[in-house]
């Protein structure tokens, strides 16, 4: 894998010179047709041997093209924000948009690489580590996102060399950092564990290149032709199948794959709801509402105020047919909480902006810290519902959302959160009834639209793809709570209820 990158090749600098002008052009030509498109964004990961040059031909790139739109990360140890979310929170939040280019340095091949490099690595994490990237880099592959992988390699001999060279002169030396003098001591098992995560990872549409480095005018070569090949490089046909496990914690430990596995079967095990088999009658009388709404409430605003709760992000998802009382219902739990701990989140058609991202990026981006509620009205399920019925999704883009919700939750889960998701169901009768009294309101007839009409049109199509969605997506840990809610104050305190338990259980 190595062999011709430790060989160490060279270019003289005459050699180099008309290829490098040739690449500049083709680079700069080959960016601006891409952000004219602007459909897919160009996703760098640099790693390699530290003392390799990678920081130079990071800062080479961004000479050669428009920096403008090259937006280059750096990742270290994750500052206290970043591990109080999910390990892939802090990439997620930083992704190009469509037509741009992202370089990334320490990515999210940290966890897996220092595995491998211990004196004694173990061999189940590293595997569970390379699924977790795979899947990773698979679904941000099918959403638009381009990705090359770039190791930057040279000879033991020639890295020893290179930084005695920068250490023996004043002016270069601070170019040295740390790790890469202890590079030098464990350059055999650095050079083994690059080896075993290359193989591991390298895909047709994440593909791992090797960069020779030893020499500038060759690793400068190299690093433009390896980007400019990938800027031309077509579209590829979406990822098939996805893997059946894999998520990361905070601390970027891998999950223990049994826990993985049995919360992504959990949709296959369990007897899938289905909306026609619900009992709407249930319903509370005035004075039991108000006693029960007062009791529940209580109870979660003392939860949400104890240091238990301190340690727990909690994030409620609602869905449901349109008028059935989503923000009702939320505005009986927002009542008992304190403004200051909670995000309530409507979610609509998806900007410009975030259509330029894969589906996924707006959700992370709010995900709660611990010790604050994200509520979210509507959410990632709008793949498989709205989506999907309006056609506005591909089929074959909604049928693999289903692996990649689960996914996403399991990850949600892995890193504390605590996760719960209602339906509120109406029957289409009530629903009429409801639309009709909205208009009729001076108060609530701004809450009725022209789309709510049509979707109603809709019904049947609404509610396949609603049962569909709690047979592939009701897992052990994350259930579908589906609330009959013809009676809004019953939904009301079935909502605070399950809260109430959840989190109980929880701490």
């Amino acid at each position: 894998m190595f062999d011709t990158a430790e060989s160490d090749p060279r270019l003289t600098k005459e050699q180099a010179r008309p290829l490098e002008a040739k690449l500049r052009a083709a680079l700069l030509k080959a960016q601006y047709a891409r952000l004219k498109k602007a459909q897919r964004s160009l996703l760098i990961v640099v790693a390699g041997i530290d003392g390799a040059g990678k920081g130079a031909s990071v800062s080479l790139l961004n000479e050669w093209m428009d920096a403008r739109h090259i937006r280059t990360m750096a990742f270290g140890a994750p500052t206290a924000e970043e591990k109080d979310h999910p390990f892939l929170w802090r990439y997620w939040r930083q992704l190009p948009a469509g037509g741009k280019i992202g370089i990334v340095f320490g990515s999210w091949y940290q966890p897996l690489f220092q595995e491998a490099a211990r004196k004694r690595p173990d061999q189940a994490a590293i595997q569970a580590h390379a699924q977790d990237i795979r899947h990773f880099e698979n679904l941000l592959s099918n959403d638009g996102v381009q990705i090359i992988k770039l190791w930057y390699h040279l000879s033991q001999d020639a890295q020893r060399a290179r930084i005695d060279q920068l250490l023996s002169d004043p002016r270069t030396a601070w170019q040295v950092r740390p790790e890469e003098i202890k590079a030098r001591k464990k350059f055999s098992r650095l050079r083994d564990a690059g080896a075993l995560g290359i193989s591991l990872t390298h895909s047709d549409h994440a593909p791992w290149q090797v960069i020779p480095s030893a020499d500038e005018q060759m690793r400068s070569i190299a690093t433009g032709q390896a980007v400019l090949a990938a800027l031309r490089r077509a579209a590829h046909k979406p990822v098939a199948d996805l893997p059946d496990s894999g998520a990361m914690e905070a601390s970027g430990q891998a999950l223990r794959a049994a826990e993985i596995k049995a919360a992504l079967r959990g949709a296959a095990q369990r007897k899938a709801v289905r909306l026609e088999d619900l009992d709407y009658r249930a319903t509370l009388s005035d004075k039991e509402y108000e006693e029960q709404l007062a009791m529940w409430q209580g109870r979660l605003a003392e939860l949400a105020r104890s240091k238990k709760f301190s340690r727990l992000p909690l994030i409620l998802v609602f869905e449901g047919n349109d008028a059935a009382g989503k923000g009702g219902a939320i505005r009986r739990i927002t009542h008992a909480l304190d403004a200051r701990q909670f995000h309530a989140i409507p979610i609509s058609a998806p900007s410009p902006e975030e259509s330029a991202h894969p589906y996924l990026w707006r959700f992370w981006r709010d995900l709660p810290r611990p010790g604050n509620v994200a509520i979210y009205d509507r959410s990632w399920y709008g793949r498989v519902l709205v989506e999907r019925v309006e056609n506005y999704a591909k089929a074959a883009e909604w049928q693999r959302a289903y692996a990649e919700i689960n996914q996403f939750e399991a990850q949600l889960r892995g890193s504390g959160a605590l996760v719960v998701k209602f339906w509120l169901a109406i029957t289409k009768e009530e629903q009429l009834k409801r639309f009709r009294e909205r208009e009729a309101s001076p108060f609530k007839s701004f809450k009725i639209t022209a789309d709510d009409w049509r979707n109603r049109k809709k019904w049947d199509a609404y509610q396949l793809a609603a049962n569909d969605m709690f047979a592939r997506s009701d897992t052990a840990d994350c259930p579908w709570l589906v609330l009959p809610a013809n009676d809004k104050q019953h939904a009301r305190v079935a909502v605070l209820e399950h809260i109430v338990q959840a989190v109980e259980k929880a701490l």
